[in-house]
């Protein structure tokens, strides 16, 4: 397995995959390597279901913090095609987090939640010693509606079109440049700028602007290992071939000059915002128009085929498995004096 993030697809396959509790009728789609959601069928409802751990970052001011960690956990059921609409949260605090601090996080996330339609229906809230940020609990979050319109993650079918928005290590850039300018030697115009993505990293709205427009297949956030590793899971859970050409998905301010200070590749770096969509050439249109009316950048980036694997520019590009964000953290971490 890897060390830092995600562990990697054999590791599932040997030691969770193979166990999974008890068979249930009602499991429409159980866990899957590189799947964001899994899939139940109440009664003719599907209710499509997530989990994900609750990372706060204090440093972002907990206003925002709060904001970004409600948009994370809601992600992966978003990219289900159905609005989410329930959560269940767990906090493992720190012993020394204050009410007061507390309070501004909560209320943050609250507010955004309200935005969304999204209810928080039940959790957990509790100070423990050996607890500490940015890792400090966990959320389940659901998304209820009619099975028809449910996006699977497996739906990509041969001539959709692939769409990308947003583009590569938007979230690594503005969360490292922000978590840590100090250590960026970058100049004062180009380093805003990477900082300003941090507000691009959310991909909630998104997903339910492409969803409401129809013909979308599926849709996958590029989180871990990035876009490299988004198209290959949105391959292999298909068993498609995806051919893609860069110069059609958007690169935003600041990205190429962040992570080349780095000596990161943007391609295979963790990028929460982006989403890769395959769509019916039928609906391309609208759905661009819809993503770019909401003032999102989207290109159409490719197309799929029949075979297997992903296509890069000509050249077949794996699974990143590693994904460099983790070790350039560390690395920043270290410069910085934190322990």
């Amino acid at each position: 397995m890897t060390d830092l993030g995600k562990v990697d697809r054999t590791f599932f396959d040997q030691y969770v995959f193979s166990n999974l509790g008890a068979g249930r009728d009602d499991v429409a789609l159980g866990p899957t390597h590189g799947v964001d959601f899994g899939l139940l069928d109440l009664d003719g409802t599907a209710v499509a279901i997530a989990t994900d751990p609750v990372s706060v970052l204090p440093d972002l001011g907990l206003a925002r913090a709060g904001r970004f960690t409600l948009d994370f956990v809601l992600a992966d059921v978003a990219v289900s095609g159905l609005p989410p609409s329930h959560l269940a949260i767990s906090f493992t605090l720190p012993p020394d987090f204050e009410d007061e601090s507390f309070a501004t996080l909560w209320t943050a996330m609250h507010e955004e939640a309200e935005d969304l339609g999204v209810s928080i229906v039940t959790g957990h809230t509790a100070r423990y010693s050996g607890c500490s940020f940015p890792w400090v609990g966990g959320a389940t979050a659901l998304a209820v509606g009619d099975h028809e319109d449910v996006i699977r993650p497996d739906g990509a079918r041969v001539g959709d079109d692939v769409l990308v928005t947003k583009g590569p290590a938007v979230e690594a850039t503005g969360l490292l440049t922000t978590l840590f300018p100090d250590q960026f030697d970058l100049p004062e115009t180009t380093l805003r700028a990477a900082q300003s993505r941090l507000d691009e990293a959310e991909c909630v709205r998104d997903a339910m602007t492409a969803s409401a427009v129809g013909g979308v297949h599926a849709m996958h956030d590029a989180t871990e290992c990035g876009l490299f590793g988004a198209l290959n899971e949105v391959a292999n859970g298909a068993g498609v071939q995806l051919d893609i050409s860069t110069d059609e998905i958007p690169l935003r301010p600041g990205v190429e000059e962040t992570c080349e200070f780095l000596g990161m590749d943007p391609w295979t770096a963790t990028t929460g915002g982006t989403l890769v969509l395959a769509v019916d050439p039928d609906s391309t249109a609208a759905v661009v128009s819809a993503l770019e009316s909401e003032g999102t950048p989207v290109g159409v980036a490719g197309t799929v085929r029949e075979g297997s694997g992903v296509t890069v520019d000509g050249e077949e590009v794996p699974h990143p498995d590693v994904d460099p964000s983790w070790a350039a953290y560390e690395e920043l971490m270290r410069q910085s004096g934190v322990q």
